[in-house]
């Protein structure tokens, strides 16, 4: 089969879990397959590049700021999407088109091609309002144009009910995250110790101011407990700001982005894994932790939809904002606990290595697979 798939950000010049999972999806494609990804150009030289088997194609330059006031920047991705329209007969020449639904003019643009498939890693429905009020208006609308498409994948059951329930009359395909424990296993501990980890991308939805004001709480007990935070984004500033006022600047270290292997190195240095999410599409970074052995500590939050990937006293605790201390606290004092709550990787295995998920990505889009 040609694959093209279509986001406005590629990783890994831009690390999430949108470009993570594109990425995964693409390079075990490309063995079999002729795989394409279509978004910002980040790199220097040509427009087009081949790199793993992938062909890479760069639209338009990549935007030096993507947020614009704290908020993924709307302006560069209609540019974007105006640069897809104009090679829509480019588009029709592939058997499949892979949207992602975040990048809301792309996935309008190509939304009418027989060959589109929209992938769905978050439904925001009345959530607009409270993210943007009246302003919001567009996105809630876009949501509702995205439903005309012939065919739709999820990426959580989450989604796909938030889905189902909004009103989308037609099939809704669940097609996870993944992860790659094989490569996990392989990656030593980092020399960098530490007892609590969060990563993800700096934006206020993350709950890291949140992580802050609870470390505060525990350093009362642990005089020399030790967090890292990795990733970046436009929050960084203020939490580094946060973390001064709060006293905390030598026990939170902010690591910024780093390459994966760095990432799965410190998870595997650190005791527990924390993502305060207000908002989470999957949160493959759970995934991640769970097969470095590490519990996870996560939101019990109506649109987290990482909860679902934790156990509650087995893999890790799902639970309310006060509740955080608590259990931060008691997993950091007792050892056994830890062990006992990290032991997951077996059913991580099992039910997310990327091996399965792309046989299970192409019996959806391509009933004729085997």
């Amino acid at each position: 089969m040609r694959i093209a798939f279509v986001y406005d950000v590629i990783y890994p010049w831009v690390k999430g879990g949108v470009e993570k999972r594109i990425y995964e999806l693409a390079k075990r494609l490309a063995r079999d397959h002729e795989v394409h990804i279509y978004g910002y150009k980040h790199w220097e030289g040509k427009n087009e590049i081949e790199r793993d088997g992938i062909h890479y194609h760069g639209l338009a330059l990549a935007p030096e700021r993507l947020y614009l006031l704290g908020k993924r920047n709307p302006f560069p991705m209609l540019r974007l999407a105006s640069l897809l329209r104009r090679r829509i007969g480019e588009f029709r020449g592939y058997d499949l088109v892979d949207v992602q639904n975040l990048f809301y003019p792309g996935a309008l643009a190509l939304k009418s091609l027989p060959n589109t498939v929209i992938t769905w890693h978050e439904f925001w429905g009345p959530y607009w309002w409270r993210y943007l009020g009246p302003a919001g208006f567009p996105g809630w609308f876009a949501e509702r144009l995205l439903f005309s498409a012939e065919r739709h994948i999820a990426v959580s059951w989450k989604t796909r009910l938030d889905l189902l329930s909004a009103g989308l009359r037609k099939p809704v395909s669940l097609v996870p995250n993944g992860v790659d424990v094989e490569f996990i296993r392989s990656v030593p501990p980092d020399e960098l110790e530490s007892d609590v980890i969060f990563v993800g991308r700096l934006i206020p939805e993350k709950g890291v101011d949140l992580l802050l004001k609870v470390l505060v709480k525990v350093k009362e007990e642990l005089p020399d407990v030790r967090a890292v935070i990795v990733g970046d984004g436009p929050e960084r500033g203020r939490l580094e700001l946060i973390a001064r006022n709060l006293g905390l600047e030598k026990n939170v270290l902010f690591m910024g982005f780093l390459p994966y292997e760095r990432v799965i190195a410190l998870m595997k240095a650190s005791k527990v894994f924390v993502l305060p999410s207000r908002r989470e599409g999957f949160g493959m970074v759970v995934l991640e932790a769970m097969a470095c052995g590490l519990p996870v500590v996560t939101l019990n939050a109506p649109m987290n939809a990482a909860r679902f990937l934790v156990e509650n006293g087995k893999s890790g605790f799902v639970v309310k904002t006060e509740g955080i201390l608590g259990v931060l606290s008691h997993l950091l004092e007792d050892g056994t606990l830890r062990v006992k709550v990290g032991k997951k990787e077996k059913a991580i295995l099992r039910n997310y290595s990327w091996e399965k998920i792309v046989e299970l990505w192409l019996s959806e889009v391509n009933p004729s697979h085997p």
